[in-house]
């Protein structure tokens, strides 16, 4: 169940930062950092559950990369953000490291 805990950290990790952009692209400011901050308590409170049989380096970095990559993902899919041929190894990249710690537990 741990690793249900962070696939779900991670997935909510990334409606912090959509947040974020909707407070600067004209949506409601209030609402766009609240949504923000509300994010941050559940994927922190999912990583809190996560952490209790997982390691604690192996949780964070995985956490971090699903957002990572899932941020990176609705960027470019829905935000005009910048992608590359580069830009996408290097986010294949961050996912081998994912799975790999997977793997390794």
């Amino acid at each position: 169940m741990s690793w249900v805990y962070l696939v779900l950290a991670g997935l909510t990790e990334i409606g912090w930062p959509i947040g974020l952009k909707l407070a600067q692209t004209g949506y409601s400011k209030l609402l766009g950092i609240g949504m923000a901050v509300a994010f941050m308590v559940v994927s922190g409170y999912f990583l809190y559950l996560a952490q209790r049989t997982i390691p604690m380096g192996t949780a964070y970095a995985v956490w971090t990369g699903i957002g990572a990559v899932g941020t990176f993902l609705v960027g470019v899919a829905f935000y005009g953000d910048p992608s590359s041929l580069v830009r996408y190894v290097g986010v294949m990249m961050i996912l081998g490291g994912v799975v790999t710690l997977k793997l390794a537990s």
